[in-house]
């Protein structure tokens, strides 16, 4: 089984969300049609623009709390390392 840490985004340079999940595909949907009222709803954060896979749901959840520790310069720079044009990732999981 795999399991990811992603970050979402309201929008290039936006507000950022972390997290970690099981099913990107399930979550991502999740994000993107606001079913749980939080702050990913509140602030409009419904674009993957980076994720990394793991082994273990704690090694995603331990990488999870590590990015949500970081300042925002370097959330920023992990997602252009990945994703320089901010670009949806949400269709390249098909």
């Amino acid at each position: 089984m795999a399991f990811y840490t992603y970050i979402v985004a309201s929008g290039r340079k936006g507000t950022l969300y972390t997290g970690s999940t099981d099913s990107l595909i399930v979550r991502t949907t999740q994000h993107r049609d606001k079913l749980f009222k939080g702050f990913t709803a509140k602030y409009g954060c419904a674009t993957l623009v980076w994720y990394e896979w793991h082994e273990t749901r704690h090694a995603a959840f331990v990488r999870e709390r590590q990015i949500k520790k970081w300042n925002r310069v370097w959330k920023l720079e992990l997602i252009e390392k990945k994703n320089p044009g901010w670009r949806d990732l949400f269709d390249d999981l098909f």
